[in-house]
């Protein structure tokens, strides 16, 4: 006998199909993923610029770079726990205690950025020395490193404006800020390089302005909105710090989970740590597509905790959680027969290809997984609940490290290396599912 669908039951299926936070989720969603597309844009128009230079100029960028890239990298939680902080103010109606938020993020950025600044410029040669940097490729390596150093402070209170802009939920003024930015590098770099003939060291400067330009915009945004004082104040900074060290410790986890994934690799060989470069440039792509969902997690959960609405963050995470696995399910569908394909716009390599072929399967059932860890992440940082998240970084991050030692040590190869790297994220998918589940972080208000 064949069922009876009434119009209730088609009434509940849209329903399950809809959700009323779809809208919000996508509205928070696109003008973050521009934000965070154009950071890697930004790169890619200075490695064409210097490339055309010669061999000794791109390669002096990529030793530079690196270091440059890590020290930014690595002070992203001025971001995420200024948003987190800000949208539980915000939520909770203390609109007087977000704007002195933004004030104290803005001076905790202008702090850490200054003792950068110092640190970089003193210990640069050195540095660029340990890392391999030598003769005509370590000279402009050095010259490009103590320009471009002069926009890291900028950049960190960038990075502290875009995570109020997103506490508030406005994502879009920090999309035009990041956008009007590369345009000016793109501008600068093209005269000073090809116009001025100042070589790498036009470059350098291109970068080091439009940086600055950036900060200084984050710098009104930051002093906009109105506060009862703007005086540095440590009691008012302890939140947004404990936040953000422990997203920093998280971050640091990850990252060293994939250092010591390359570390294990260049020990077998220079095939197979080629072919995982590959697979790792892939993911940390897919991770800033992904990422944008997590930013609306950031945002959402972080507001309705704050204004007392425990069920509404709840039902808004479950549906971010399943556009994260939808989308993570895309990516896997798409890339599952582009193993073939795929890794030959990196390589022609055999060696490197091969290794490639063995570790890709697990590349592809990665993504599902690091849709829905990616997701609980930015719902547990819009919690604030980020001593959890890296307490459970941490614990994954170990079981990983004792699964590389064993794939070394029994020689399981890249095969093995890359079944640690999906037991990482199952774990904290497990661990993460866990916390989400029982609600502890639910914890509603400003306090």
């Amino acid at each position: 006998m064949m069922p009876t669908f009434t119009t209730d039951h088609y009434r509940r299926r849209t329903v399950r199909l809809r959700s009323p936070h779809d809208r919000e989720i996508l509205y928070l969603a696109l003008p973050a993923l521009g934000a965070l597309a154009a950071e890697p844009l930004y790169v890619l128009a200075d490695t064409a610029i210097v490339g055309h230079l010669g061999r000794p100029q791109i390669a002096a960028l990529g030793l530079a770079g690196v270091v440059l890239a890590g020290s930014f990298t690595i002070f992203n939680f001025l971001t995420y726990g200024t948003t987190a902080v800000v949208a539980r103010a915000s939520g909770a109606g203390e609109e007087d205690r977000a704007a002195r938020l933004a004030a104290q993020a803005l001076w905790v950025s202008l702090a850490i950025g200054a003792v950068l600044l110092v640190v970089l410029e003193a210990a640069g040669e050195p540095l660029l020395r340990a890392l391999g940097g030598h003769g005509e490729s370590g000279h402009d390596a050095l010259v490009y490193f103590r320009i471009a150093a002069f926009g890291l402070p900028a950049a960190l209170i960038a990075l502290a404006g875009q995570g109020y802009l997103r506490g508030v939920a406005n994502l879009r003024r920090p999309l035009v800020i990041v956008v009007l930015a590369n345009v000016v590098n793109l501008v600068l770099e093209v005269l000073f390089v090809y116009g001025f003939h100042w070589g790498i060291a036009g470059s350098a400067a291109g970068t080091a302005i439009a940086q600055t330009a950036m900060g200084i915009a984050f710098v009104v945004e930051l002093l906009r909105p109105h506060a009862t004082s703007r005086r540095p104040s440590l009691t008012e900074m302890r939140p947004m710090v404990r936040v953000g060290w422990q997203i920093f410790v998280r971050t640091a986890a990850l990252y060293a989970s994939f250092l010591v994934a390359a570390a294990v690799l260049a020990r077998m060989g220079d095939a197979e740590l080629g072919a995982h470069q590959i697979a790792y440039e892939l993911f940390i792509f897919l991770a800033l597509l992904l990422d944008s969902v997590a930013i609306a997690g950031q945002v959402i959960v972080g507001r309705t905790l704050g204004a007392g609405e425990a069920d509404a963050a709840y039902d808004a995470a479950v549906r971010m959680i399943g556009w994260s696995v939808v989308l993570g399910g895309v990516f896997a569908v798409v890339l599952a027969p582009l193993s073939y394909w795929l890794p030959r716009a990196f390589t022609g390599d055999p060696a490197v290809l091969a290794q490639a072929a063995k570790l890709w399967p697990m590349f592809v059932v990665m993504q599902p997984l690091a849709g829905a860890v990616f997701a609980l992440d930015g719902i547990l940082i819009g919690a604030s609940d980020t001593s959890y998240l890296m307490w459970s970084m941490l614990a994954a991050s170990a079981l990983f490290i004792v699964i590389a030692a064993l794939s070394l040590a029994l020689d399981w190869g890249i095969v093995g290396v890359w079944i640690g790297l999906d037991v990482l994220i199952a774990a904290r998918l497990g661990l993460l599912g866990v916390r989400f589940v029982g609600r502890r972080w639910a914890v509603v208000g400003w306090g």
